[in-house]
């Protein structure tokens, strides 16, 4: 295996534009050059790609042309209407919106990364276009995780309460960070407080409502797990030995399946393995991904 080198100094800040699709305009943040790495975000309330990745962006930039887009639904990307969600999953959606982002941004070959919602979006994409896929990081994901314990998890549900029961507010943030992570301490009050203002955008409400109650009439994600066996591109798996959102024990049907996999699992981390353990997950990313 080799470690990374940076190959020359990139912009701080990422460049942001807007894709047009055929299912509605899709939010795009780009920084770095060379193989282009898709970095997929989860599905909290208020999440987008720079709120969950900005922070790691500089330990890949230098080598890989970083794509960062908002999946629909969430960002400034468009919102799926309750007929979308009653027609196709979230995840299905997201696919097609991420491919033809891609064809529009004249990516052919990809690396792709997703943490929970966009885990599942990450292991569809690599399932439908098993040859533009060439490495596959998944963090947590949704779909692909069979749970041996109860369902919905801790997490799940309070993703669930966060927009109802009155709405959102700052107390149901800070509860919502303290059941993905396993030290809330490393949240201060302003970070917590940008996360609720992310949360407020009136029209993401709006489709986190509609969201919600079509993953309840699904009975959940799309069941990926069922075809991860099908899975072509070496995927690396990393997950917090203490998330309590998609949880440890689910990784095992991934573990057991997929032909070429590995697993690397972070003591005293729960769902967010990028923050809370943000130099490793760097370093196992970047290494996995060089690794010929």
């Amino acid at each position: 295996m080799t470690s990374a080198q940076p190959s020359a100094p990139v912009s701080a800040e990422p460049k942001e534009r807007t894709v047009s699709t055929a299912l509605g305009s899709i939010h795009v943040s780009e920084i770095g050059s060379g193989p282009a790495l898709v970095m997929l975000h989860g599905g909290g309330p208020g999440a987008s790609a720079l709120a969950n990745y900005r922070q790691n962006l500089p330990a890949f930039a230098s080598n890989y042309r970083v794509v960062l887009p908002d999946q629909p639904g969430f960002g400034k990307s468009y919102r799926p209407t309750e007929a979308d969600l009653d027609a196709r999953s979230i995840t299905e959606i997201t696919v097609e919106a991420l491919l033809a982002t891609l064809d529009e941004l004249g990516i052919d070959k990809f690396h792709v990364l997703g943490n929970s919602l966009g885990g599942a979006a990450a292991i569809a994409t690599a399932l439908a276009v098993p040859d533009r896929v060439t490495k596959l990081v998944l963090m947590a994901p949704g779909g692909g995780w069979l749970p041996f314990g109860p369902t919905p998890t801790e997490g799940q549900k309070a993703m669930f309460r966060y927009y109802n029961a009155g709405g959102p507010s700052v107390k149901k943030m800070k509860d919502f960070v303290r059941t993905m992570v396993a030290d809330p301490r490393q949240f201060d009050d302003a970070n917590v407080q940008a996360r609720y203002e992310a949360s407020l955008d009136e029209s993401h409400i709006a489709f986190y409502h509609l969201y919600n109650a079509a993953f309840a009439k699904r009975h959940g994600m799309d069941p990926l797990w069922r075809d991860v066996h099908k899975i072509k591109a070496p995927t690396l798996l990393l997950w917090g030995r203490d998330d309590r959102t998609i949880t440890l024990d689910g990784a095992q049907i991934m573990l057991k399946q997929i032909p070429d996999v590995q697993l690397h699992v972070f003591s005293n981390c729960g769902h967010w393995v990028q923050v809370e353990r943000k130099a490793e997950f760097e370093a196992q990313v970047s290494t996995f991904l060089e690794d010929k």
